[in-house]
């Protein structure tokens, strides 16, 4: 195939062994993701590397772009959202002791991933290790979480307080390397023996919290998510898009997340919060927010790539 393609189907059995197997799932990502591979041969060192990027069904010319290239293997795949495209690629690439989970619109700086890989031999019990990311502007971007509660639903990240806020946005946690509940998705160096014992990203959530759902499962089997401030990288955001649907989609799996950790009762005490914080944000003039309201209060009008539309209480 002379445009490095492969099917759908899981290859197996495969003889070649690199240190790092980096996966990347595209979706209407031109903008973005040749600034990412050409960013990858510095930012492995003396590494030896794979780089599989699963397309999921972008119209925008990436498949083209990506079939131009001679620097990874391309996946082109039906939509069946971000963690199933990420699994799909783990499974098509050559074996490999860590897996780097990798969004389009990121950029690697040189020698990130020798530094992150560091970090994961050193630190016993390390499953997960998320670098120092700073926005396309160059200053830092938050990208530490502490696990969701029913203090925190409201976002008040503005207060820094621990129990209102999820985002970490306190720059002294970001000078130090230590243990984090999660660390947003965009770059993260995964031991494969943590990402093969959880079986992957849960592939439920389409789009949205899978990065939550895996940091938190890989705490409860006893792998821990450490953020270092020696490895570096830029994410722009967005890259592939945001929208009202995408933020119903966020809203929704963050009370689908909470249910499935902590139960139906207080589920519903965080479905309550949620409808209350967004149609706050609504009326204060994000309108994607009215979008979410509804999708909160009908069941049917909730996007059908979540198949949580069956009951009120999303599960």
């Amino acid at each position: 195939m002379t445009d490095r393609e492969i099917d759908e189907a899981p290859r197996r059995g495969r003889q070649e062994v690199v240190d790092v197997a980096a996966v990347v799932v595209t979706y209407n990502s031109t903008r973005h993701v040749a600034a990412l591979l050409d960013s990858l041969p510095a930012a492995f060192g003396g590494l030896t590397y794979s780089v599989v990027v699963v397309d999921n069904g972008s119209t925008d010319g990436t498949p083209d772009l990506l079939a131009r290239r001679s620097d990874c293997e391309v996946v082109r795949a039906s939509n069946d959202g971000y963690a199933a495209g990420i699994n799909r690629a783990v499974l098509a690439s050559p074996d490999a002791s860590t897996v780097l989970i990798l969004n389009p619109d990121a950029t690697l700086d040189a020698y990130a991933v020798p530094r992150l890989l560091e970090v994961l031999h050193r630190r016993p019990g390390a499953g997960i290790v998320a670098p120092r990311v700073r926005e396309e502007d160059g200053s830092l971007s938050p990208t530490l979480r502490r696990g969701p509660t029913l203090g925190r639903v409201g976002g008040l990240s503005f207060t820094r307080l621990a129990v209102f806020a999820e985002r970490i946005e306190i720059p002294g946690a970001y000078e130090t390397e230590h243990e984090v509940d999660w660390a947003v998705g965009a770059i993260l160096l995964v031991d494969r023996r943590c990402f093969d014992a959880l079986e992957g990203l849960d592939e439920s959530y389409f789009l949205y919290s899978e990065e939550t759902d895996f940091s938190l499962r890989a705490r409860d089997a006893g792998w821990a998510t450490v953020y270092t401030p020696r490895a570096g990288a830029m994410h722009v955001g967005g890259g592939s898009g945001e929208s009202a649907i995408t933020h119903t989609m966020q809203m929704l799996n963050r009370v689908r997340l909470y249910r499935r950790r902590t139960g139906d009762l207080r589920a519903w005490i965080y479905l309550g919060l949620t409808v209350v914080v967004e149609t706050r944000r609504a009326v204060l003039g994000q309108r994607a927010s009215w979008t979410t309201v509804r999708a909160l209060l009908r069941p049917a009008l909730r996007p059908p790539e979540l198949r949580a539309n069956s009951t009120f209480l999303p599960s």
